[in-house]
């Protein structure tokens, strides 16, 4: 996240999918399913931070990243929590 100039926060977010088949079904024909998902994300954080904000969001297959305690670590999840 990072505060702009003109008054909008911009946040930057990316879902991490395990298969390329995956990130088909997250976009969504011609981006409808992120398109969905941004609107509500939006919504959501606007409430949360009070201010608007501009969201951009990327898709990104990571394999495996369930089972993988570094790629939870640098994600903010600690082994206690799981």
């Amino acid at each position: 996240m990072k505060e702009r100039p003109n008054q909008k926060t911009y946040v930057q977010a990316t879902i991490v999918v395990e298969r390329q088949s995956q990130k088909g079904i997250v976009i969504g024909k011609q981006g409808a399913m992120l398109k969905k998902v941004g609107q509500e994300a939006r919504k959501d954080i606007r409430v949360l931070l009070g201010s608007d904000i501009f969201l951009e969001l990327w898709v990104k297959v990571q394999k495996d990243w369930r089972n993988k305690a570094r790629f939870l670590n640098e994600q903010g999840y600690s082994d206690r929590e799981m």
